[in-house]
């Protein structure tokens, strides 16, 4: 057990290096933020540390997912990269690469982690996806009825976060019992 736990916190450890890497190219133009998905891969690298609920891990893994898939669409638009199905196709390649390793760790199906019969992890992974997503159209639905302005500072990080810390606290209340 001791084995998975520095494999898992080395697989993090990577991955929020990775983001906080590209972070220094990115650009004023980004779908998400930079301070978002710094705020959403701390959340899992905090919650794992933790040793928190793999639901509540789980969701701020979506979030990290949806950033990873805008921003990977965005820099394929930048390159003026276009390929069939350009959207599926990256997103089911961002999702099996993070979803893949953590099956064949066994992080992702033990019979024992479950909620609602479904694996914890994958539950908090899907919540976490789309909430994210809707946290962050609702942002720019926003933005654009208010003539291209948002209504206060850093309102992007509000909204595509928010519903994230609304769900880990929805979701350490149900496992809790």
């Amino acid at each position: 057990m001791e084995n998975k736990f520095n494999l898992n916190r080395k697989y993090f450890l990577v991955v929020i290096l990775l983001i906080t890497g590209g972070l220094f190219m990115a650009t004023a133009a980004q779908a998400f933020c930079p301070v978002c998905t710094i705020a959403v891969a701390g959340g899992v690298g905090l919650s794992r540390w933790l040793g928190v609920d793999d639901t509540i891990t789980g969701l701020w893994i979506g979030g990290l997912l949806i950033c990873m898939v805008v921003w990977t669409l965005d820099w394929f638009d930048k390159k003026k990269i276009d390929f069939v199905a350009k959207k599926s196709v990256t997103t089911v390649a961002w999702y099996l690469m993070v979803v893949a390793p953590l099956w064949w760790e066994d992080i992702i199906g033990h019979p024992l982690n479950r909620i609602w019969g479904m694996d914890k992890l994958v539950v908090g992974i899907f919540f976490g996806s789309v909430f994210f997503l809707l946290g962050g159209g609702l942002h720019f639905t926003l933005k654009k009825k208010n003539g291209n302005k948002v209504y206060f500072p850093f309102q992007k990080v509000v909204f595509a976060v928010s519903p994230l810390i609304v769900l880990s606290a929805v979701f350490y209340l149900l496992v809790r019992r």
